[in-house]
Protein backbone atom coordinates (compact mmCIF):
# COMPACT_ATOMS: atom_id res chain seq x y z
CA UNK A 1 0.00 0.00 0.00
CA UNK A 2 2.78 2.39 0.96
CA UNK A 3 4.42 1.90 -2.42
CA UNK A 4 1.28 3.16 -4.17
CA UNK A 5 0.98 6.15 -1.83
CA UNK A 6 4.56 7.14 -2.56
CA UNK A 7 3.95 6.84 -6.30
CA UNK A 8 0.82 8.99 -5.98
CA UNK A 9 2.61 11.75 -4.09
CA UNK A 10 5.50 11.64 -6.59
CA UNK A 11 3.08 12.13 -9.47
CA UNK A 12 1.19 14.89 -7.66
CA UNK A 13 4.47 16.72 -7.05
CA UNK A 14 5.45 16.35 -10.68
CA UNK A 15 2.07 17.66 -11.87
CA UNK A 16 2.43 20.76 -9.69
CA UNK A 17 6.03 21.28 -10.92
CA UNK A 18 5.14 21.01 -14.59
CA UNK A 19 4.40 24.35 -16.23
CA UNK A 20 1.37 24.29 -18.43
CA UNK A 21 2.09 24.94 -22.07
CA UNK A 22 1.53 23.26 -25.41
CA UNK A 23 4.66 21.13 -25.12
CA UNK A 24 3.77 19.62 -21.75
CA UNK A 25 0.11 18.74 -22.29
CA UNK A 26 0.89 15.15 -23.30
CA UNK A 27 3.13 14.79 -20.30
CA UNK A 28 0.40 16.11 -17.99
CA UNK A 29 -2.23 13.92 -19.59
CA UNK A 30 -0.11 10.84 -19.01
CA UNK A 31 0.63 11.79 -15.42
CA UNK A 32 -3.07 12.24 -14.76
CA UNK A 33 -3.82 8.84 -16.27
CA UNK A 34 -1.17 7.21 -14.06
CA UNK A 35 -2.55 9.04 -11.04
CA UNK A 36 -6.09 7.84 -11.71
CA UNK A 37 -4.77 4.30 -12.11
CA UNK A 38 -2.95 4.25 -8.77
CA UNK A 39 -5.87 5.88 -6.98
CA UNK A 40 -8.16 3.15 -8.29
CA UNK A 41 -5.75 0.54 -6.89
CA UNK A 42 -5.87 2.20 -3.48
CA UNK A 43 -9.65 2.07 -3.36
CA UNK A 44 -9.94 -1.51 -4.49
CA UNK A 45 -10.04 -3.48 -1.26
CA UNK A 46 -7.22 -5.99 -0.91
CA UNK A 47 -8.06 -9.41 -2.27
CA UNK A 48 -6.95 -11.21 0.91
CA UNK A 49 -9.54 -12.95 3.06
CA UNK A 50 -8.94 -10.80 6.13
CA UNK A 51 -10.30 -7.69 4.48
CA UNK A 52 -13.88 -8.95 4.30
CA UNK A 53 -15.92 -8.06 7.38
CA UNK A 54 -14.94 -4.42 7.23
CA UNK A 55 -17.48 -2.13 5.58
CA UNK A 56 -20.68 -0.94 7.17
CA UNK A 57 -23.30 -1.65 4.60
CA UNK A 58 -26.52 0.02 5.46
CA UNK A 59 -29.75 -1.50 4.21
CA UNK A 60 -31.23 0.73 1.58
CA UNK A 61 -34.65 1.65 2.83
CA UNK A 62 -37.18 4.33 2.08
CA UNK A 63 -37.68 6.06 -1.23
CA UNK A 64 -34.37 7.84 -1.55
CA UNK A 65 -31.03 8.01 0.16
CA UNK A 66 -29.13 11.14 1.16
CA UNK A 67 -25.54 11.02 2.38
CA UNK A 68 -24.52 13.61 4.94
CA UNK A 69 -20.82 14.35 4.87
CA UNK A 70 -18.66 16.96 6.47
CA UNK A 71 -15.79 17.47 8.85
CA UNK A 72 -16.12 16.52 12.51
CA UNK A 73 -18.15 18.91 14.67
CA UNK A 74 -19.85 20.93 11.94
CA UNK A 75 -23.23 19.94 13.37
CA UNK A 76 -24.14 16.86 11.34
CA UNK A 77 -25.39 14.91 14.34
CA UNK A 78 -27.43 17.84 15.62
CA UNK A 79 -28.91 18.22 12.15
CA UNK A 80 -29.76 14.53 12.05
CA UNK A 81 -31.52 14.59 15.39
CA UNK A 82 -33.49 17.72 14.39
CA UNK A 83 -34.57 16.29 11.03
CA UNK A 84 -35.22 12.70 12.01
CA UNK A 85 -36.13 10.77 15.09
CA UNK A 86 -32.61 9.33 15.39
CA UNK A 87 -30.42 10.45 18.24
CA UNK A 88 -26.86 10.45 16.98
CA UNK A 89 -24.33 10.63 19.79
CA UNK A 90 -23.26 14.27 19.52
CA UNK A 91 -20.39 15.94 21.33
CA UNK A 92 -18.29 19.00 20.81
CA UNK A 93 -15.06 17.15 20.14
CA UNK A 94 -13.96 15.42 16.95
CA UNK A 95 -14.84 11.86 15.85
CA UNK A 96 -17.95 11.23 17.86
CA UNK A 97 -19.88 9.39 15.20
CA UNK A 98 -17.92 6.26 14.48
CA UNK A 99 -20.35 4.12 12.56
CA UNK A 100 -22.90 5.00 9.97
CA UNK A 101 -26.21 6.02 11.48
CA UNK A 102 -29.26 6.03 9.23
CA UNK A 103 -32.16 8.29 10.10
CA UNK A 104 -35.39 8.80 8.20
CA UNK A 105 -36.89 12.14 7.24
CA UNK A 106 -40.60 11.94 6.56
CA UNK A 107 -41.52 14.61 4.06
CA UNK A 108 -44.47 14.93 1.66
CA UNK A 109 -45.31 11.29 2.26
CA UNK A 110 -41.84 10.08 1.31
CA UNK A 111 -39.33 8.36 3.55
CA UNK A 112 -35.94 9.83 2.83
CA UNK A 113 -33.09 7.87 4.37
CA UNK A 114 -30.45 10.21 5.74
CA UNK A 115 -27.05 8.68 6.37
CA UNK A 116 -24.79 10.46 8.79
CA UNK A 117 -21.38 9.33 7.59
CA UNK A 118 -18.58 9.68 10.10
CA UNK A 119 -16.75 12.95 9.75
CA UNK A 120 -14.48 12.35 6.81
CA UNK A 121 -10.98 13.30 7.76
CA UNK A 122 -8.40 14.45 5.31
CA UNK A 123 -6.72 11.43 3.92
CA UNK A 124 -9.72 9.18 3.42
CA UNK A 125 -8.67 8.89 -0.21
CA UNK A 126 -5.37 7.44 0.96
CA UNK A 127 -7.22 4.64 2.69
CA UNK A 128 -6.71 6.27 6.11
CA UNK A 129 -9.22 5.87 8.90
CA UNK A 130 -12.52 4.41 7.83
CA UNK A 131 -12.51 6.68 4.82
CA UNK A 132 -12.87 3.88 2.33
CA UNK A 133 -16.10 2.53 3.76
CA UNK A 134 -17.50 6.03 4.18
CA UNK A 135 -16.90 6.59 0.50
CA UNK A 136 -18.39 3.26 -0.54
CA UNK A 137 -21.64 4.20 1.20
CA UNK A 138 -21.61 7.74 -0.18
CA UNK A 139 -21.45 6.32 -3.69
CA UNK A 140 -24.83 4.61 -3.26
CA UNK A 141 -26.62 7.83 -2.29
CA UNK A 142 -28.96 9.78 -4.56
CA UNK A 143 -27.90 13.19 -3.25
CA UNK A 144 -25.06 14.38 -1.06
CA UNK A 145 -25.50 17.03 1.60
CA UNK A 146 -22.15 18.59 2.39
CA UNK A 147 -22.32 20.18 5.83
CA UNK A 148 -19.94 23.10 6.19
CA UNK A 149 -19.13 25.39 9.06
CA UNK A 150 -20.05 28.90 7.90
CA UNK A 151 -17.50 30.41 10.29
CA UNK A 152 -14.62 28.55 8.63
CA UNK A 153 -14.80 30.19 5.19
CA UNK A 154 -14.14 28.06 2.12
CA UNK A 155 -11.43 25.77 3.51
CA UNK A 156 -13.66 22.82 4.32
CA UNK A 157 -15.52 22.86 1.03
CA UNK A 158 -12.33 22.84 -1.02
CA UNK A 159 -10.81 19.99 1.02
CA UNK A 160 -13.93 17.83 0.86
CA UNK A 161 -14.42 18.38 -2.86
CA UNK A 162 -10.82 17.39 -3.49
CA UNK A 163 -11.24 14.35 -1.29
CA UNK A 164 -14.36 13.20 -3.16
CA UNK A 165 -12.78 14.01 -6.54
CA UNK A 166 -9.90 11.69 -5.81
CA UNK A 167 -12.18 8.76 -5.01
CA UNK A 168 -14.20 9.15 -8.16
CA UNK A 169 -17.22 11.07 -6.90
CA UNK A 170 -18.10 14.04 -9.10
CA UNK A 171 -20.44 16.69 -7.71
CA UNK A 172 -23.03 18.67 -9.66
CA UNK A 173 -21.61 17.80 -13.07
CA UNK A 174 -23.07 15.53 -15.68
CA UNK A 175 -21.33 12.54 -17.15
CA UNK A 176 -18.93 13.49 -19.97
CA UNK A 177 -20.58 12.96 -23.34
CA UNK A 178 -17.95 10.62 -24.76
CA UNK A 179 -18.69 7.29 -26.43
CA UNK A 180 -15.97 4.79 -25.55
CA UNK A 181 -15.88 1.10 -26.42
CA UNK A 182 -12.85 -1.21 -26.17
CA UNK A 183 -12.64 -3.72 -29.03
CA UNK A 184 -10.84 -6.96 -29.89
CA UNK A 185 -8.85 -5.52 -32.78
CA UNK A 186 -8.64 -2.82 -35.42
CA UNK A 187 -6.60 -0.23 -33.56
CA UNK A 188 -7.99 3.11 -32.40
CA UNK A 189 -10.89 4.71 -34.22
CA UNK A 190 -11.09 8.32 -33.04
CA UNK A 191 -13.75 10.89 -33.94
CA UNK A 192 -15.35 14.01 -32.58
CA UNK A 193 -18.55 15.87 -33.41
CA UNK A 194 -17.23 19.19 -32.02
CA UNK A 195 -13.84 20.93 -32.32
CA UNK A 196 -11.64 19.77 -29.41
CA UNK A 197 -9.40 22.29 -27.70
CA UNK A 198 -8.14 20.14 -24.80
CA UNK A 199 -7.74 16.59 -26.12
CA UNK A 200 -5.98 15.44 -29.27
CA UNK A 201 -5.84 12.05 -30.96
CA UNK A 202 -2.26 11.56 -29.82
CA UNK A 203 -3.11 12.35 -26.20
CA UNK A 204 -6.12 10.02 -26.29
CA UNK A 205 -3.89 7.26 -27.63
CA UNK A 206 -1.24 7.83 -24.96
CA UNK A 207 -3.81 7.76 -22.18
CA UNK A 208 -5.34 4.55 -23.54
CA UNK A 209 -1.91 2.92 -23.74
CA UNK A 210 -1.41 3.71 -20.06
CA UNK A 211 -4.46 1.48 -19.45
CA UNK A 212 -3.12 -1.18 -21.85
CA UNK A 213 -5.96 -0.49 -24.30
CA UNK A 214 -4.84 -0.58 -27.93
CA UNK A 215 -8.10 -1.21 -29.78
CA UNK A 216 -11.10 1.01 -29.12
CA UNK A 217 -13.73 3.29 -30.55
CA UNK A 218 -13.71 6.81 -29.15
CA UNK A 219 -16.21 9.51 -30.08
CA UNK A 220 -16.15 12.91 -28.39
CA UNK A 221 -19.55 14.61 -28.43
CA UNK A 222 -18.36 17.60 -26.39
CA UNK A 223 -15.12 19.49 -25.81
CA UNK A 224 -13.89 17.42 -22.87
CA UNK A 225 -10.73 17.64 -20.79
CA UNK A 226 -8.20 14.81 -20.45
CA UNK A 227 -9.51 14.29 -16.90
CA UNK A 228 -13.04 13.72 -18.17
CA UNK A 229 -11.76 11.28 -20.77
CA UNK A 230 -9.92 9.35 -18.04
CA UNK A 231 -13.16 9.25 -16.02
CA UNK A 232 -14.90 7.62 -18.98
CA UNK A 233 -12.20 4.95 -19.38
CA UNK A 234 -12.07 4.13 -15.69
CA UNK A 235 -15.83 3.93 -15.80
CA UNK A 236 -16.64 3.61 -12.10
CA UNK A 237 -17.23 7.30 -11.52
CA UNK A 238 -20.35 8.41 -9.70
CA UNK A 239 -22.06 11.66 -10.64
CA UNK A 240 -24.08 13.02 -7.72
CA UNK A 241 -26.08 16.12 -6.99
CA UNK A 242 -24.75 17.93 -3.97
CA UNK A 243 -26.29 20.58 -1.73
CA UNK A 244 -23.76 22.66 0.19
CA UNK A 245 -25.26 23.42 3.58
CA UNK A 246 -23.59 26.17 5.60
CA UNK A 247 -24.41 25.67 9.28
CA UNK A 248 -23.86 28.07 12.23
CA UNK A 249 -24.95 31.19 10.33
CA UNK A 250 -25.96 32.74 13.65
CA UNK A 251 -22.23 33.27 14.26
CA UNK A 252 -21.40 35.30 11.13
CA UNK A 253 -22.38 38.68 9.72
CA UNK A 254 -25.53 39.26 7.69
CA UNK A 255 -23.47 40.20 4.60
CA UNK A 256 -21.59 36.93 4.81
CA UNK A 257 -24.85 34.95 5.16
CA UNK A 258 -26.20 36.72 2.09
CA UNK A 259 -23.04 35.97 0.09
CA UNK A 260 -23.11 32.25 0.99
CA UNK A 261 -26.83 31.92 0.32
CA UNK A 262 -26.42 33.27 -3.22
CA UNK A 263 -23.81 30.69 -4.22
CA UNK A 264 -25.01 27.93 -6.56
CA UNK A 265 -26.34 24.75 -4.88
CA UNK A 266 -25.98 26.36 -1.45
CA UNK A 267 -28.35 26.65 1.51
CA UNK A 268 -27.61 28.46 4.78
CA UNK A 269 -28.98 27.12 8.07
CA UNK A 270 -28.46 27.19 11.79
CA UNK A 271 -29.12 23.97 13.69
CA UNK A 272 -28.56 25.69 17.01
CA UNK A 273 -31.31 28.25 16.35
CA UNK A 274 -33.35 26.03 13.98
CA UNK A 275 -33.15 28.55 11.12
CA UNK A 276 -34.10 27.80 7.50
CA UNK A 277 -34.42 24.03 7.94
CA UNK A 278 -37.78 23.89 6.13
CA UNK A 279 -36.26 25.60 3.08
CA UNK A 280 -33.46 23.05 3.08
CA UNK A 281 -36.04 20.26 2.95
CA UNK A 282 -37.77 21.90 -0.01
CA UNK A 283 -34.47 22.17 -1.89
CA UNK A 284 -33.63 18.56 -1.04
CA UNK A 285 -36.98 17.42 -2.45
CA UNK A 286 -36.20 19.25 -5.72
CA UNK A 287 -32.76 17.65 -5.95
CA UNK A 288 -34.14 14.17 -5.29
CA UNK A 289 -36.71 14.67 -8.05
CA UNK A 290 -39.41 12.62 -6.29
CA UNK A 291 -43.11 12.64 -7.06
CA UNK A 292 -46.03 11.23 -5.15
CA UNK A 293 -48.78 9.31 -6.98
CA UNK A 294 -52.13 8.19 -5.54
CA UNK A 295 -54.08 5.14 -6.61
CA UNK A 296 -57.80 4.70 -6.74
CA UNK A 297 -60.10 1.72 -7.11
CA UNK A 298 -63.09 1.79 -9.41
CA UNK A 299 -66.06 3.63 -7.92
CA UNK A 300 -64.14 4.63 -4.80
CA UNK A 301 -62.40 7.81 -3.69
CA UNK A 302 -58.61 8.01 -4.15
CA UNK A 303 -56.55 6.87 -1.19
CA UNK A 304 -54.68 10.06 -0.26
CA UNK A 305 -53.28 8.58 2.95
CA UNK A 306 -50.91 6.24 1.14
CA UNK A 307 -49.15 7.55 -1.94
CA UNK A 308 -46.59 5.76 -4.08
CA UNK A 309 -43.29 7.65 -4.20
CA UNK A 310 -41.61 7.49 -7.60
CA UNK A 311 -38.77 9.22 -9.45
CA UNK A 312 -39.64 12.13 -11.69
CA UNK A 313 -40.17 10.81 -15.21
CA UNK A 314 -41.82 7.58 -14.03
CA UNK A 315 -44.33 6.07 -16.47
CA UNK A 316 -47.60 4.22 -15.89
CA UNK A 317 -45.64 1.01 -16.38
CA UNK A 318 -43.36 1.88 -13.45
CA UNK A 319 -46.43 2.48 -11.29
CA UNK A 320 -47.84 -0.92 -12.29
CA UNK A 321 -44.62 -2.63 -11.26
CA UNK A 322 -44.77 -0.92 -7.89
CA UNK A 323 -48.38 -1.98 -7.28
CA UNK A 324 -47.88 -5.61 -8.29
CA UNK A 325 -45.36 -7.35 -10.52
CA UNK A 326 -47.99 -9.23 -12.56
CA UNK A 327 -50.08 -6.13 -13.24
CA UNK A 328 -48.42 -5.16 -16.53
CA UNK A 329 -49.39 -8.45 -18.20
CA UNK A 330 -53.07 -7.86 -17.33
CA UNK A 331 -53.01 -4.13 -18.10
CA UNK A 332 -55.74 -2.81 -20.42
CA UNK A 333 -55.57 0.95 -19.86
CA UNK A 334 -55.33 3.44 -17.02
CA UNK A 335 -57.37 6.48 -16.10
CA UNK A 336 -55.31 9.40 -14.83
CA UNK A 337 -56.40 12.59 -13.09
CA UNK A 338 -53.90 15.40 -12.56
CA UNK A 339 -51.43 17.77 -14.17
CA UNK A 340 -49.95 15.22 -16.56
CA UNK A 341 -53.20 14.91 -18.51
CA UNK A 342 -54.96 17.15 -21.01
CA UNK A 343 -58.33 16.51 -19.35
CA UNK A 344 -59.33 14.51 -16.28
CA UNK A 345 -59.68 11.63 -16.33
CA UNK A 346 -57.70 10.74 -19.42
CA UNK A 347 -57.31 7.21 -20.79
CA UNK A 348 -53.61 6.45 -21.10
CA UNK A 349 -51.30 3.57 -21.95
CA UNK A 350 -48.20 2.19 -20.26
CA UNK A 351 -45.84 4.83 -21.64
CA UNK A 352 -47.70 7.85 -20.20
CA UNK A 353 -45.39 9.88 -17.91
CA UNK A 354 -46.86 10.65 -14.48
CA UNK A 355 -46.51 13.89 -12.54
CA UNK A 356 -46.52 14.86 -8.85
CA UNK A 357 -49.86 14.17 -7.09
CA UNK A 358 -51.53 12.50 -10.06
CA UNK A 359 -54.26 9.98 -9.30
CA UNK A 360 -54.32 6.73 -11.28
CA UNK A 361 -56.90 3.99 -11.71
CA UNK A 362 -55.64 0.87 -13.50
CA UNK A 363 -58.14 -1.11 -15.56
CA UNK A 364 -57.30 -4.77 -16.19
CA UNK A 365 -58.17 -6.87 -19.22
Amino acid sequence: NMGILEKISEIEKEISRTQKNKATEYHLGLLKAKLAKYRAQLLEPSKSAGAKGEGFDVMKSGDARVALIGFPSVGKSTFLSLMTSTASEAASYEFTTLTCIPGVIEYKGANIQLLDLPGIIEGASQGKGRGRQVIAVARTADVVIMMLDATKGEVQRVLLEKELESVGIRLNVSKPNIYFKPKKGGGLSYNSTVPLTQCSEKLVQLILHEYKIFNAEVLFREDSTPDEFIDVIVGNRVYLNCVYVYNKIDQISMEEVDRLARRPHSVVISCGMKLNLDYLLERLWEYLALICIYTKKRGERPDFSDGIIMRRGASVEHVCHRVHRTLVSQFKYALVWGTSTKYSPQRVGLTHIMEHEDVIQIVKK
